[in-house]
């Protein structure tokens, strides 16, 4: 059994420690706000994040220290806006049997990696400290709620050395979490932060229904944004083969089309007119695809890529066009 620790008691990362501590592991996990420390210490629930959902064998902790001495598994379950904060919280402490894995996903800030990935600002980070612990990317179509309930899941564990990859894979696997590897830790990332940006325009035409939304302007929509990602991905460094798999296609259907997905909702919600901002304050979690949506936009236009889906997106994000233009601008593009 493994010993784990979770940086992030958000619906994500407490759904992992509900599966892998109901698995045997020992699990602790760490968080910031103690309103979920205490309704997980007193009630073993996170009622913020993942109500309903018992946790009797997890061990919570509002001390890094706590996850670093216990753990030698580290995962990372944080948004992509803050996820490097915490990494350098942690770092001084790191010992050298510890495994990173990092479950945020796509670009990060310019200045924190030369070609923008959030797992490649981690390993620079660690290279500058003279450590060279193994960085793992998780990502696939997983939808939190359901893989606490024990729904058969399978996702993708990718790493640079693909045995790495394969036996943190092997150990972290359960009955309903089926974790394949691979060694495409770039396209992994990227395809689990540009899928939601897909999500958010499928969110578009629901809050859209009462007009021209439909299952068949999302269909046009899902293969719109999904032919664009694969020429996109590809020119920042993607295998066309992750495109296909869990991390591409698998996760952008499941995040594009579940009731749960939140960039969905996020979509929805500025599909029925409500402003990027008003839209946002009603969000309780984070929902990346804003993010990943400007910053996949802004890489295209430093490069002289020709995107049309991401600006047309942009474009409403930012309050130039209405969500009936941007719709049909997105279909307009293939």
């Amino acid at each position: 059994m493994a010993r784990i620790g979770i940086f992030g008691m958000g619906n994500w990362g407490t759904a992992l420690a509900k599966v892998w501590s109901d698995d045997g592991h020992t699990v602790t996990g760490w968080t910031i706000e103690s309103e979920v420390y205490e309704s997980l210490m007193i009630e073993s629930t996170n009622h913020k994040y993942l109500p309903g959902v018992k946790m009797p064998n997890l061990q919570a902790t509002m001390a890094h220290r706590d996850i670093l001495d216990s753990s030698e598994i580290l995962v990372f379950a944080l948004p992509s806006s803050v996820i490097l904060d915490v990494i350098d919280l942690v770092l001084p402490d790191l010992k050298p049997s510890h495994v990173i894995l990092d479950l945020a996903k796509g670009l990060a800030p310019e200045e924190a990696s030369e070609d923008g990935m959030i797992s490649t600002a981690i390993e620079h980070k660690l290279r500058s400290q003279g450590k060279s612990n193994p960085v793992l990317v998780l990502t696939g179509p997983t939808i939190a709620p359901e893989v606490a309930r024990g729904v058969v899941t399978s996702a993708l564990v990718a790493c640079d050395d693909d045995s790495v990859a394969k036996k943190i894979a092997q150990r972290l696997s359960t009955k309903t979490l089926i974790l394949s590897s691979a060694d495409d830790p770039v396209g992994a990332e990227l395809w689990g932060a540009y899928k939601n940006t897909v999500a958010l325009a499928c969110g578009i035409v629901d809050g859209l229904r009462d007009s021209i939304g439909g299952d068949n302007l999302k269909a046009a929509l899902v293969q719109s944004g999904f032919n664009e990602g694969r020429a996109l991905l590809s020119k920042m460094g993607a295998s066309t083969d992750t495109a296909f798999g869990p991390a591409g296609l698998g996760d952008l259907y499941v995040t594009s089309t579940s009731p749960r997905s939140r960039n969905r909702t996020l979509g929805e919600k500025l599909g029925e007119g409500k402003s990027l901002q008003d839209a946002l304050d009603e969000m309780t979690m984070v929902a990346e695809g804003v993010r990943a949506t400007r910053m996949f936009n802004q890489t295209a236009m430093r490069n002289g890529w020709n995107t049309p889906f991401l600006n047309s997106l942009c474009d409403l994000l930012d309050g130039k066009i209405t969500p009936d233009e941007s719709v049909r601008k997105m279909v307009e593009s293939f």
